[in-house]
């Protein structure tokens, strides 16, 4: 089946080797350099989101350029994947910790199309990601709720390796990452996207003012 086809039917597809394993590597040594070395630095880019269960560190994509780059420069690639002309609306990189448990949840507005990719983990240990197979419905889309488990909805379990990417449907099917992350730190690059000319298109470069004129004085 094309990647069109299983993603629209299935609300998710996964990529395999969307990146070569030594590009995955390559960014994640630049990114981890980028926010420091030490526990000490890095606490400056601790979070603790509502919707895991322990700290991480996390790095906005507008602030930290090669996630942009990849964000922007993936666009083509995952139109062709949807079937859809997109807008990049922003990436953040994220990583967790051993234990962490990413809880049951659908995204806000500027994520209609979304790609988590795989960087790497500490001790190379499989944390499977996992998708809704049912739609949510127009309240629930707008009245977003995290959760401990999928209930009684049925749910696709999804092993990745580094280089690996699940590119879902991140307003319309709830995911999750269930089990404890049996690695002492797992690393992973979320990207979304816009309909150009969708219901959530005015969430294009997640509301920032760009693109602006450019001007080059001499």
């Amino acid at each position: 089946m094309h990647h069109a086809d299983a993603y629209q039917k299935n609300g998710y597809v996964l990529l395999k080797d969307m990146i070569a394993k030594d590009v995955s590597a390559a960014f994640l040594s630049m990114t981890q350099r980028s926010m420091g070395d030490t526990a000490e630095e890095l606490s400056k880019f601790a979070d603790e989101p509502s919707i895991i269960e322990k700290p991480a560190y996390e790095l906005y994509g507008f602030h930290f350029p090669p996630a942009l780059s990849f964000l922007w420069g993936l666009t083509p690639f995952v139109e062709q994947a949807t079937g859809k002309a997109l807008t990049p609306t922003y990436a953040y990189f994220r990583a967790y910790q051993k234990g962490a448990v990413c809880k049951v949840h659908s995204d806000r507005f500027a994520c209609e199309h979304s790609i988590t990719m795989f960087l790497g983990a500490s001790d190379e240990n499989p944390w499977p990601f996992t998708v809704g197979k049912r739609r949510l419905t127009d309240e629930e889309v707008e009245n977003r709720v995290a959760m401990p488990d999928y209930g009684d909805d049925e749910f696709a379990t999804i092993d990745m390796a580094p280089g690996d990417a699940v590119l879902y449907q991140g307003i319309r099917y709830r995911h999750a990452r269930l089990q404890p992350n049996p690695n002492r730190w797992s690393a992973h690059l979320f990207m979304h996207w816009v309909g150009r000319d969708g219901p959530y298109k005015d969430y294009a470069f997640d509301q920032k003012k760009i693109p602006f004129e450019a001007d080059f004085p001499f």
